[in-house]
């Protein structure tokens, strides 16, 4: 029979690596990095459980993590540009999360009336 213990351990250490990371890390691509390798430490897990059977389970939900990891990566890292472009900075610690958006700023040139004329 395998012995699993070296792929757990390895899978354990990867996934405490990525929550310290989740944790500590002030910027937001790092902390997506994090998450990353979270998420691939459950994969080892999922391919290294499915060692143990002769059944194709594990590799089957590891494709549906990789699925939805390759998402969060879109998802997250169009978030990050949204976020640099609003703030010029990715800072995680500066995002307030219940504040209310900023009203524009009103305009310089007077708005026009749909006739023509200067409202």
């Amino acid at each position: 029979m395998i012995r699993p213990v070296i792929p757990l351990v390895t899978a354990a250490l990867l996934f405490g690596i990525g929550a310290y990371g989740v944790l500590r890390r002030r910027n937001a691509v790092l902390v997506l990095m994090s998450v990353e390798l979270m998420l691939n430490a459950v994969n080892l897990i999922l391919v290294t459980g499915d060692t143990l059977r002769e059944r194709v389970t594990g590799q089957v939900f590891a494709l549906f993590v990789i699925v939805i990891a390759a998402a969060e990566v879109g998802v997250g890292l169009a978030l990050v540009l949204r976020l640099f472009r609003l703030r010029q900075d990715i800072n995680t610690d500066q995002v307030a999360l219940d504040d209310e958006p900023r009203a524009a700023a009103p305009s310089e040139e007077p708005a026009l009336a749909l006739d023509g004329e200067q409202a």
